[in-house]
């Protein structure tokens, strides 16, 4: 088996390596790798983005948001998280088949303390019967990549408001998560191993998968990548990971409903979004305004749906004409929280 430890701490640029190492490089053996990121969360490639994210908590927190090549729920990760990844010929493992792919971790975890660690479900690792870890899978030119999350010291209250949207805010098609209860792994390993720093943490389950006392005695089977690479991996980063178009466009058509009771009236909004743009909104109510609403919503037609550029749109009109009454910044809270 082949390795390699992530120097980048962006999911975007992590995905994207994983990506190319599936597709470009040639392994006669399998390949693991680790990587570990600042907050972020990771859509599955089936998910209304906009429909998993606290929007406004993820901008005013900074959170990076990206979208994977496998399917499966939305996953919230922090600098606490570390994430594995197996690449294999598609014709070694069967599709589908998460226990096989990861009892190499199982495994390592029950050597380092973690008894009560086991598969369960259709792609979920429990420990004490909580859930510390999710999988996906993703099979690609004759590849195949499962990659999972292991909640070392996870920061579980950030993922209580990050992944928190009301179920009767939003409807679409696209495939929504499963929340589960889920647990950080650390207080569950042995007390030798419950200081170690995630990087630690890795290191040690490389030792375990290896069988090897030390790293040094598997520098040979540490993967290497060259500078024209990493300028191939970069320009996936820019495709994939960092565009708009596949983070958020490529969430399927949803509808949103958006009401709320303001002391000059009501506003009822309602709107269809495609592509992560506004196709269509209507606003109904008891507001009054010496202009007919309909004018500010033929000029959202077409806007990207997130607080930047609805907020663009509403600052550049009076929205007075519209919601006499009504401040423009309660308006755009209505329309996008």
């Amino acid at each position: 088996m082949y390795w390699y430890a992530m120097k980048s701490h962006d999911i975007r640029h992590n995905l994207a390596t994983e990506q190319y190492l599936m597709n470009n490089k040639k392994f006669d053996e399998p390949l693991v790798l680790f990587y570990y990121e600042g907050p972020c969360i990771i859509v599955g490639r089936n998910q209304n983005t906009l429909e998993e994210i606290n929007q406004k908590y993820v901008e005013e927190n900074d959170i990076t948001v990206t979208r994977r090549l496998s399917g499966g729920g939305a996953v919230y990760q922090d600098l606490g998280n570390l994430c594995f990844s197996f690449v294999v010929d598609s014709d070694s493992e069967e599709f589908g088949d998460f226990k096989s792919f990861v009892q190499p971790i199982v495994d390592a975890l029950h050597a380092m303390g973690a008894k009560s660690v086991e598969v369960s479900g259709r792609n979920d690792i429990l420990v004490d019967g909580k859930k510390f870890s999710g999988n996906a899978m993703y099979s690609h030119s004759g590849k195949t990549f499962s990659h999972g999350t292991l909640m070392l010291d996870v920061d579980q209250d950030v993922i209580a408001h990050a992944l928190n949207v009301p179920e009767d805010k939003m409807k679409s098609k696209g495939i929504k998560s499963v929340r589960s209860r889920v647990t950080n792994l650390k207080p569950y390993l042995a007390p030798e191993y419950q200081n170690l720093t995630v990087p630690e943490f890795r290191d040690t389950l490389l030792k375990e998968l290896f069988h090897v006392d030390n790293l040094d005695a598997i520098a040979d089977k540490e993967v290497q990548i060259a500078d024209s690479e990493q300028a191939a991996i970069d320009q996936i980063f820019n495709d994939y990971y960092a565009n708009w178009d596949w983070v958020y466009g490529n969430s399927p058509e949803f509808t949103v409903k958006k009401r709320q009771h303001f002391t000059a009236g009501t506003i009822d909004a309602r709107l269809l979004v495609d592509g992560g743009k506004i196709e269509n909104i209507k606003f109904y109510g008891d507001f009054f305004g010496p202009s007919d609403a309909t004018e500010l919503a033929d000029k959202l037609k077409g806007v990207r749906y997130d607080r930047e550029h609805v907020g663009a749109v509403l600052n550049s009109v009076n929205t007075q004409l519209y919601f006499n009454g009504i401040e423009t910044q309660d308006v755009l809270d209505l329309l996008v929280d």
